[in-house]
């Protein structure tokens, strides 16, 4: 059966009833009590914090599941009904989900607490994309440093909703914000192991800048930040040439982009007399499946570099 989705105009139509007026602002649920708060994310990194800050206090449900891509995800009439049932809602923003930010904003307007945790990052952190001037790359999970102020946002958010548990919340995003200093830690070490100059880290699409500016890598992704952008044969071309001056030992396919204009790229540097491999996969706008390792945001991120250590060291 095909999938039912709608554009983002039809969502915010049929959200009408659910973003009404609401003069009184973001007021706590009424029937909130022993229940557990409802709580929808766009991706499953921003489950991923939910659940560790929230634990049994919280039902989390992602709209996005493992190899989805959010650049192109088009909301499903299921999802309405998950976003009208929800205490609060939390999406990446910068344009990660694409037009959905028309709804998430209106939604905002409208007094639903619907946030965008890239609203707590300090602007100056973020990388401004040179083509856009105004316009920030969203994927600000591949640094973990940044990655904690989410946590932090994501923290005081439940709070607010529900301030009874507010010590909980505290509590458990602490013991997460550790897990995440010790992942940061453990990255800088893996990374170490990699010559400098083989520190080159090439992909499908640009997700991975944060990354490379905080653990010191060159990053070049054969599209833009978006997936929906669309790499020319000029493109495959002008980076074949890159790694075959450069003789680069390898580059990495995506678990949510289709692999076929990353063989392009090493078919195209074949051509050119370097035998560069397919280093294996990144995980880069969605997790791995439920129940692995790769499903959870620490898991994912170990995952990335050690593949990075097995193919560049």
């Amino acid at each position: 059966m095909r999938r039912k989705t709608l554009s983002a105009i039809a969502v915010i139509a049929l959200t009408s009833g659910l973003v009404g007026c609401s003069p009184a602002g973001l007021a706590l649920p009424s029937d909130l009590g022993a229940r557990r708060l409802q709580v929808v994310t766009t991706t499953g990194m921003l489950a991923d914090i939910v659940k560790n800050v929230g634990g049994e206090r919280v039902e989390v449900v992602s709209m996005m599941g493992p190899g989805v891509d959010p650049h192109l995800y088009k909301p499903s009439s299921g999802d309405v009904i998950k976003l009208d049932r929800a205490d609060v809602i939390f999406y990446n923003g910068l344009h990660l989900e694409g037009r959905m930010d028309e709804l998430f904003e209106k939604m905002a307007q409208a007094g639903r607490r619907t946030l965008a945790v890239t609203s707590a990052i300090d602007p100056a952190r973020l990388i401004e994309l040179p083509e856009s001037p105004g316009h920030y790359d969203p994927h600000i999970w591949f640094d973990v440093t940044l990655w904690q102020e989410a946590v932090r946002f994501v923290a005081q958010a439940l709070s607010d909703v529900d301030p009874a548990s507010r010590e909980l919340y505290a509590h458990n995003a602490e013991l997460y914000l550790e897990q995440l200093a010790e992942l940061h830690a453990y990255t800088e070490q893996q990374v170490a192991l990699i010559p400098p100059e083989s520190r080159v880290l090439i992909t499908a699409h640009d997700a991975f800048g944060y990354f490379g500016r905080r653990y010191g890598f060159e990053v070049h992704g054969l599209q833009g930040v978006s997936t929906a952008t669309e790499a020319s044969a000029r493109d495959v071309q002008a980076l074949a040439a890159l790694i075959a001056d450069r003789k680069i030992k390898a580059i990495f396919v995506e678990s949510s982009v289709s692999p076929v204009t990353i063989e392009a790229v090493q078919a195209a540097v074949r051509a050119r007399g370097w035998d560069v491999a397919i280093g294996g996969q990144l995980f880069s706008d969605a997790m791995g499946a439920e129940g692995t390792p790769e499903g959870t945001y620490i898991g994912m991120f170990k995952h990335n570099v050690d593949t990075l250590v097995a193919a560049l060291r």
